[in-house]
């Protein structure tokens, strides 16, 4: 089989409320062995972090495409990106004029895994339950513009808005709003460990080592009722430690598909392999960043100049060339430039790479240099590239001088507890969409209840532009709220954007849907996949 490259456009359009009928359908099957889905993903359940799977705080691309599986939402975001349609509901919509009101009947005959029906009081409970428990991963703040959930009947959900949110529909697709079964979640507290009941297209069923999960097997759940054609009776997910292993895995045929995170070498190779090849590689668009992130408290960078320093100094294209070549964009903004409403607000305000511009800013605010400090990152959460990015980081600030910049990794289930208690002054991360709006790119940084914990704040942010912004549908009139917002992030520098990617999948050549397993956030879609014929 010949190879093919396929590029999908990223399709990031206008919001408008949705108020659809959308019929469900039962129809595919797929049949023969598992297909079996490769990941350097690691899904750890730690003292720190009891309940990975659970809805009220899971919060990273891993754990949500586990949920994304097997815990239905009242809207989901269609398979070729665009605006978020309705799945448990059978319609949705705003039922004011200020975008404060959203009200959602559910599909009848509706029912989880074990034959349970689901109520609008099994919705309600799903939603308040993540509001309530607040659990630290920051989670529940993508519910945050919620003031009551009302029900009316068996099957109508109307959740009253504390103020305008025109993003909402898209909130109410991520797995947060995931409906769980009160008989299997406590209303107070998170369900530790890796089981997941609910009503989605599969059902888990979980192997694990010690305290880690190193295969999800999802078999195709017959009471699921919703707008998905699941093409398949069984996929199983396989955890990998590197992305060399998953290769040879795939290689061998151990596995059939291979998504994140591949190397910039095993992406090249495939790339330019003999088109007799039997493995297939396809390019996503993706909406994947990278960023550094600031304790703006830790006495190192305390002082903006530091940060503006540093924001003056870094090289996003030698970065870029130097670590991944073709496969990201250099990034002057949170918001990525495919997406409505971006601004390339650092490169406005900084322009090209200086030392000497930066000298000045550390001079003006009498800052002793070289100013030492650590730049931190997690070794096996986003690829093994992010070693040698954070070389190459470390090079430029040190090679001005005005630096003494030391680079320490660490395993993301070590990572992420010590970057929520505050222990990082910078810390690498990067950030796979909830859903592709600016917003998203810009409230869960920078609003109340940030998942980052940051102490940075911002009154005119938090009170007045993300506000304004959520009030308009038509998303193009939001962007004077939202260019003004990424300015001030370039000035104040609480954040430095460093990159945006491509989304690659690598699979056997008997593997159809791989085009659309994933989609521009990162979701995986598993019931895409189907077994063709080789050739």
């Amino acid at each position: 089989m010949n190879r093919k490259t396929l590029v999908l456009p990223a399709v990031v359009g206008l919001l408008a409320p949705v108020l659809a009928a959308c019929g469900g359908t039962d129809s595919g099957s797929g049949g023969g062995d598992a297909i079996v889905v490769g990941t350097t993903d690691r899904f750890s359940a730690t003292k720190d972090a009891p309940a990975p799977l659970d809805p009220a705080y899971s919060y990273d691309v891993g754990t949500w495409n586990i949920l994304r599986q097997t815990v239905q939402t009242l809207m989901i975001q269609p398979k070729g990106d665009g605006d978020p349609v309705p799945e448990a509901a059978e319609s949705c919509g705003f039922t004011d004029s200020g975008n404060e009101r959203y009200a959602c009947t559910l599909r009848s005959g509706l029912k989880f895994s074990n034959g349970d029906a689901i109520t609008a009081e099994d919705v309600k409970f799903s939603i308040d339950r993540a509001r309530a428990i607040k659990a630290d991963s920051g989670v529940f703040a993508l519910l945050s513009t919620i003031d009551t959930v009302e029900t009316q009947g068996d099957d109508k959900v109307i959740f009253h808005l504390k103020t305008a949110d025109a993003t909402f529909p898209f909130k109410l697709s991520t797995p947060v709003a995931g409906i769980v079964n009160p008989d299997d979640y406590d209303k107070g507290k998170l369900r530790e460990g890796f089981s997941v009941d609910g009503s989605g297209p599969y059902t888990l069923s979980a192997e694990t080592e010690g305290d880690e999960m190193t295969r999800a097997v999802f078999t195709k759940n017959p009471n699921y009722k919703g707008t998905l054609d699941v093409k398949n009776d069984k996929v199983e997910i396989l955890s990998f430690t590197d992305a060399d292993a998953m290769g040879a895995a795939l290689d061998g045929g151990d596995i059939d598909v291979m998504t994140r995170t591949m190397s910039p070498e095993q992406i090249d190779a495939l790339s330019d392999a003999a088109a007799d090849n039997d493995e297939d590689l396809v390019e996503v668009a993706g909406l994947e960043i990278r960023y550094l992130a600031f304790n703006t408290s830790a006495p190192v960078v305390k002082s903006k100049a530091v940060r503006q320093a540093m924001a003056q100094l870094i090289d996003r294209s030698e970065l870029v060339s130097e670590v991944y070549g073709t496969q990201a964009e250099p990034l002057y903004s949170l918001v990525p430039a495919t997406v409505t409403g971006h601004s390339n607000s650092f490169f406005n305000t900084y322009g090209d790479p200086s030392a000497d511009k930066a000298k000045e800013l550390l001079e003006e605010a009498d800052v002793s240099t070289p100013v030492k400090l650590t730049l931190n990152y997690t070794t096996d959460h986003y690829g093994t590239a992010t070693k040698q990015e954070f070389e190459q980081l470390q090079k430029q600030l040190n090679d001005s001088g005005l630096f003494d910049v030391s680079i320490e990794g660490a395993a993301w289930d070590t990572f992420i507890p010590a970057e929520r208690k505050g222990e990082y002054a910078v810390y690498g991360m990067g950030w796979f969409p909830d859903f592709p709006d600016a917003d998203n790119f810009l409230a869960p940084f920078l609003d109340k209840d940030n998942f980052l914990k940051s102490p940075y704040s911002n009154d005119e942010i938090t009170d007045t532009l993300i506000p304004e912004s959520r009030r308009e549908a038509d998303r193009l009139s939001a962007a004077a709220n939202l260019t003004a917002i990424q300015d001030i992030v370039a000035e104040d520098v609480p954040i430095i954007p460093l990159w945006q990617g491509k989304q690659y999948v690598a699979s056997r050549d008997d593997i159809t849907g791989t085009a659309y397993v994933l989609n521009s956030s990162a979701t995986l879609q598993l019931w895409e996949l189907a077994r063709g014929v080789s050739g």
